[in-house]
């Protein structure tokens, strides 16, 4: 069991990093346990990260070269200005390998990953919006559910195509708002549901320039769970903090209702 403080993306990356204290780690690595995707996913990370360290060991280790030991070029300008610059050159090529030895995770990751298109990045644009607006307790929404036709036509305007509200009441959340928000592949309606528990959903739909028909696929991201897919153009993503079990019939409910009203 863990300690209830959310598993973000920042603390995944610090396992892979091997840079957490004993008790982090061991919560990690429960949650790890319930979660076989996420922890297939830092597996294959952790591997990469050593493969780097370990091509680049070799030159870490190599001594400075004598033309850039700090005395002789010192002696050379003869000028206090020059120990300065040549600090300062040899305190960014520390940095600059500091970097390679502890980030290169991050950029060979990123290069492992799937590109920024389609549903993918209809997936993260939804994680965004609801780490920004499900945990509002001032202004969630823009719209509230009271006026529901006002959301419809002003999404649909946005969309410039008809939107629908999904009924999600018989699993337990009540729509309680919305809002129209940017996102890199243009304006996207976003739903909020609660349960009256404190335990909220979000729902993010736009149109689709790539992945315009996709099956509804599961994302593990940290905190939060999202499942995402798209029909006829249109991409939609529910994100929340149940486990894919849980929240798959969910998103299969509002998908048929979605499909019904085309």
């Amino acid at each position: 069991m863990t300690t209830g403080r959310p598993i973000t993306e920042d603390d995944l990356q610090a396992y892979v990093d091997d840079a957490l204290d004993h008790r982090r780690r061991v919560e990690i690595e429960q949650w790890l346990s319930s979660h076989p995707e996420t922890a297939q996913r830092l597996t294959h990370d952790i591997a990469i990260r050593g493969q780097l360290r370990a091509a680049l060991a070799p030159i870490a280790d190599e001594p400075t070269p004598a033309e850039l030991n700090l005395d002789r070029l010192i002696e050379r300008h003869g000028r206090p200005i020059a120990r300065r610059r040549v600090w300062s050159a040899q305190l960014a090529a520390a940095v600059a390998l500091a970097i390679i030895g502890t980030g290169a995770g991050w950029v060979l990751r990123g290069a492992s990953q799937p590109k920024d298109y389609g549903v993918v990045a209809l997936t993260r644009e939804a994680v965004d919006s609801y780490a920004v607006f499900a945990p509002d307790t001032g202004r969630p929404v823009e719209i509230s559910a009271s006026d529901a036709p006002q959301f419809i036509d002003w999404a649909s305007r946005r969309l410039d195509r008809p939107v629908s509200i999904p009924d999600l009441s018989p699993s337990g959340f009540t729509f309680i708002g919305g809002r129209v928000v940017p996102t890199s592949h243009g304006p996207a309606a976003l739903y909020l549901f609660d349960n009256g528990k404190g335990t909220r959903l979000a729902l993010l739909t736009r149109n689709m320039a790539r992945d315009q028909n996709a099956p509804m696929s599961s994302s593990d991201r940290g905190a939060v769970n999202a499942m995402t897919w798209a029909v006829d153009g249109l991409g939609y993503s529910l994100v929340g903090p149940l486990k894919p079990s849980t929240l798959r019939p969910i998103a299969n409910e509002a998908r048929a209702q979605f499909s019904a009203s085309i």
